[in-house]
């Protein structure tokens, strides 16, 4: 086999026909400024090829499954691996997929439970054993000494089958009483149970435990015990107890079934907590959503959900009439101002019966005698039983998720939660931070035969521990959401795992691994992929990290522009190969003839402040914070140190709150100050522009509306009677009912994911034929969706309206995106830099805030440097800008820096520094500070 991979003639999306050559078994960066084609080149290219040709080794049965994969336009390549893709997709959306269950961790600590965990009785704190079945029989008959006892044997619990083989063994045994699913039946009386359907059935001793007849029953207890296999319950006059041959507490009784691996499963019936299913959380009724303003009455529609309800129109107001009026509660009052038995009855129900009328819409009277279900009650009622979508949606609005008041969020059983390692269960071992898991294990103390039996499975647990501790996920728990993780996060996990399996001769695709990293964990994750290259891997990275290009074998350089500009090979080569090619922005970036300039001044604000007071959310310990008003802030620190925490979910959901926002909870802060300066938050986070293939950046920005009425303005609409409608493909008229305007149609594939393809009538373009008679300067509509960002901002040049709403999506970078691109085909980075192109063309208030994420997500270079452009134009037209960043650049373009840490985890949440750039490089505790020194003594 070559050690090289040839490409030749690579045409796909924007590539301009390249053919180069790249070594195996070394770490490749691909760069280029953002649309250049580098993306196209290693994923939609050099990927799919060797995931095409994977896919060909299989039998047509297999592909049948795994679907057929389109050859890449490509003219050939040579030297292909098995490949592996490593993205940026969130791991999992599951509510049950969790950081524990992704890395595969948590199936191994099942097994460690299942091995050597050792059952408690919670009420006594005692280790418990299993007794034998004599010993069962004797505490059976002492316990039901002159009381009513009823022995329930089970045999078979949630098992399917006929189970005649184990009747006529009862038969046998003598026994005529027999429960099944529930319902005490005769043996006679039993017909063959249904083979597919999951049965019940106990055995069922029933007596009078007297003094002088004690023997009677205890060989037939016995006996149960024996076909229930050493499982039991009984039922007594005054308690009900299981006994168990696995473990039992000798005192009360609890019992903890066979520790098998399954049990510890939140995902299984047998070890998922009741109430919650498994999932920690149930949705409640939450009081600050159903009742936004406590300052209102009843009359003035404090309760939302009765907004709008009159006597006349809605007998649910009537009902809570009826209560008011039987319990003397006045609907005037301001609802704070209610005593809290008379609010309970109103939101809990009157418990008793109540005499009251109900008036229909006629005026027809309907009398009652009842209890009134109290408006939480009904809520949490009706939202699980309606069958309709639009009313599930309407009692959702009240709804939040809430802790599990059974399990508390562990998601596992009482029985579950009693078996312990070292002190811990297994769910207060997931919610050990990375780093705390890897000091338990090490800090474990057990007798030498569990050490026999777990150290495999310890092996395995802290060897993938140290493979998330290496790509800087040390601050992430075992039990955290995968649907929680950032698309940089998901992917370490994912590149962690693979790392983990030790395969060589692989080709890994990665997509900017880099992303939501600070400088410091960064350093981690490029030792990490080098030790994956060292065991004889090619590693295709997509990268615009510079630290990452220098420590690279071999960079390739697209570019030289975005979309059309692009496509082609600028540069390739060593690292300092490509910084001695001046034709190279990377190179010239890389080498430091082309730098971001600090700025000349530090800008002091408008001497108004916000003021985070006491915050305690997630990590944060009792944090207090002040982000000037009029600044550019940043909010740097090293992952997990709790940025997100206090920027977003401390201060953006309190600004939220207190503009109107009322579903949205704040993080826990004793106060935030300053909230009165404030009369817009516009919060710019790398979530979709839009959910839909119609969603698009010109339906985003506004842009369209001015597009559509241009085109209803011409004559050839006018001759038609063409009105500004006509040209929407949302609505009907204009665009193609084939599609109804998507341009495209989805196939569902079942078990596969949906596979889109263009309109057979429109062939994709959105609209039928008649709309797509009008032309603008010869150009239909639907070209005009075709048009790049660039392209429209020449050909509207004349239109001074829609040429600067354009200019805005150029001057955030997005020149090479075209107008009608699908909203689900754009990147997080490219989303976000949308939405701000959106707010660029609106008047400052002056008292706006801008909330950015990680804006850099994505971006070369030269993009970042048109990025701060636009942050600085921000706050110079007296906005605030504050953004969560690790991008030096942009650090070191801040007016005022907040750096959390000094670590992540339990070990963060704390302000290390903060003040100018100039002085956090002074703050030797700082990581940022370290790593931003030179920056500004260049």
């Amino acid at each position: 086999m070559g050690s090289t991979i040839k490409i030749q003639g690579a045409r796909e999306n924007n590539l301009k026909n390249v053919s180069l050559e790249i070594p195996k078994d070394k770490l490749i960066i691909m760069t280029g400024v953002s649309g250049s084609g580098k993306t196209s080149l290693a994923f939609d290219t050099i990927y799919a090829e060797g995931q095409r040709r994977y896919m060909e080794s299989l039998s047509s049965y297999a592909r049948q499954f795994l679907g057929n994969s389109e050859k890449p336009d490509v003219d050939q390549i040579d030297g292909l691996s098995p490949a592996i893709a490593i993205d940026q997709k969130t791991t999992s959306h599951n509510p049950r997929s969790t950081v524990g269950t992704v890395t595969e961790i948590y199936d191994y600590l099942r097994l460690l439970y299942a091995r050597i965990g050792v059952p408690y009785c919670p009420e006594h704190g005692e280790p418990i054993t299993g007794m034998t079945v004599t010993e069962m029989v004797d505490q059976v008959m002492l316990l039901a000494e002159g009381t009513k006892t009823t022995v329930l044997a089970p045999i078979a619990l949630g098992k399917k089958g006929t189970f005649k083989d184990t009747f006529a063994r009862l038969m046998k045994e003598g026994y005529l009483r027999v429960r099944v699913d529930g319902e005490i039946r005769l043996l006679e009386e039993l017909e063959p149970l249904e083979k597919n359907k999951k049965h019940d059935i106990e055995v069922v001793v029933d007596r009078i435990v007297r003094r002088d007849n004690r023997s009677r029953y205890y060989d037939s207890i016995q006996t149960a015990l024996n076909i229930g296999e050493g499982m039991a319950e009984v039922v007594t006059d005054e308690e009900t107890l299981r006994f168990s041959s696995n473990y039992a507490c000798n005192i009360c009784g609890f019992t903890v079934p066979k520790l098998e691996p399954r049990l510890f499963s939140f995902n299984a019936p047998m070890g998922a907590c009741p109430e919650c299913k498994g999932i920690g959380t149930i949705q409640k009724v939450d009081l600050d959503l159903l009742i936004p303003n406590w300052n209102l009455s009843l009359n003035e529609g404090a309760i939302t959900f009765y907004k709008n309800m009159t006597q006349s129109s809605n007998q649910l107001w009537q009902r809570l009439e009826a209560v008011c009026d039987h319990f003397g509660i006045d609907m005037d009052a301001p609802i704070k101002d209610l005593p809290k038995k008379q609010l309970d009855k109103i939101l809990y129900g009157s418990q008793e019966p109540i005499q009251f009328s109900i008036y229909n819409t006629k005026g027809l009277e309907r009398k009652y005698d009842e209890p009134i279900e109290g408006i939480v009650d009904m809520i949490e009622r009706r939202y699980l039983e309606t069958g309709s979508s639009w009313s599930r949606d309407w009692y959702e609005t009240f709804l939040s998720e809430q802790e599990c008041p059974s399990c508390h969020g562990a998601r596992l059983n009482r029985e579950v939660l009693a078996v312990r390692i070292g002190g811990k269960n297994i769910y207060e071992w997931t919610q050990m931070s990375v780093v705390q898991s890897i000091q338990f294990i090490d800090q474990l103390e057990l007798t030498p035969t569990q050490r026999k039996i777990s150290d495999l499975v310890l092996k395995e647990i802290r060897s993938r521990l140290n493979f998330l501790k290496n790509v800087g996920l040390t601050y992430l728990t075992l039990d955290r959401l995968a649907s929680t993780l950032s698309g940089g996060e998901s992917q370490r996990i994912r590149l962690a795992t693979q790392i983990g399996s030790r395969l060589t001769g692989v080709m890994y695709v990665l997509d900017e691994p880099s992303i939501g990293l600070h400088q410091r964990d960064n350093d981690r994750l490029i030792e990490t992929l080098k030790d994956m290259r060292d065991l004889g891997n090619t590693l295709i990275v997509v990268e615009h990290d510079e630290d990452t290009m220098r420590a690279s074998d071999f960079i390739v350089d697209v570019g030289p522009g975005a979309g059309i500009h692009g496509g082609n090979i600028v540069a390739m080569g060593t690292p300092q190969e490509v910084m001695n090619n001046d034709n190279s922005i990377t190179g010239r970036f890389l080498s430091g003839k082309e730098k971001i300039p600090v700025p000349s001044e530090r800008r002091k604000g408008n001497g108004k402040s916000l003021q985070v007071i006491d915050a305690t959310h997630n990590n944060l310990k009792h944090v207090n914070a002040e982000f000037p008003l009029g600044t550019l802030t940043v909010v740097t620190g090293v992952s997990g140190s709790g940025k997100s925490s206090l920027v977003t979910e401390v201060l953006t959901h309190t600004i939220q709150h207190h503009l109107g926002k009322v579903r949205t909870k704040p993080g826990q802060a004793r106060e935030v100050k300053g909230l009165e300066e404030i009369d817009k938050l516009i919060e710019i986070s790398q979530e979709p522009i839009g959910r839909t293939p119609r969603s698009n950046p010109a339906t985003y920005v506004g842009v369209f509306d001015d597009i559509r009425d241009l085109y209803a303005q011409t004559k050839e609409a006018k001759l038609l009677g063409f009105t500004k409608s006509q040209f929407s493909f949302n609505v009907k008229g204009g665009r193609c009912e084939a599609c109804q305007g998507d341009g495209i149609r989805k196939i569902s594939m079942h078990f596969l994911p949906d596979i889109y393809v263009d309109c057979d009538v429109c062939h994709g373009k959105r609209y039928n034929e008649e709309t797509l008679q009008v032309k603008y300067r010869d150009k239909t509509i639907a070209d005009v969706l075709e048009m790049t960002v660039e392209e429209g901002i020449e050909f509207f040049s004349s239109i001074s309206k829609i040429r600067h709403k354009l200019q805005t999506l150029s001057d955030v970078g997005l020149s090479y995106i075209k107008l009608g691109q699908s909203a689900t085909t754009l990147s997080g980075g490219e989303a976000q830099r949308v939405k701000l192109a959106s707010e660029l063309q609106k008047k400052p208030t002056g008292k706006t805030v801008f909330i950015l994420d990680e804006p850099t997500t994505g971006l070369h270079s030269s993009d970042v440097r048109k990025l701060i452009e636009v942050l600085q134009r921000l706050v110079d037209t007296g906005n605030t800008v504050i953004v969560i960043e690790h991008n030096l650049d942009v650090i070191k373009n801040a007016d005022y820096i907040i750096d959390i840490g000094p670590e992540g985890g339990d070990e963060g949440g704390q302000i290390v520094a903060k003040g100018t750039p100039e002085e956090i490089v002074q703050c030797p505790q700082s990581y940022t500070g370290k790593y931003l020194k030179p920056l500004l003594e260049q």
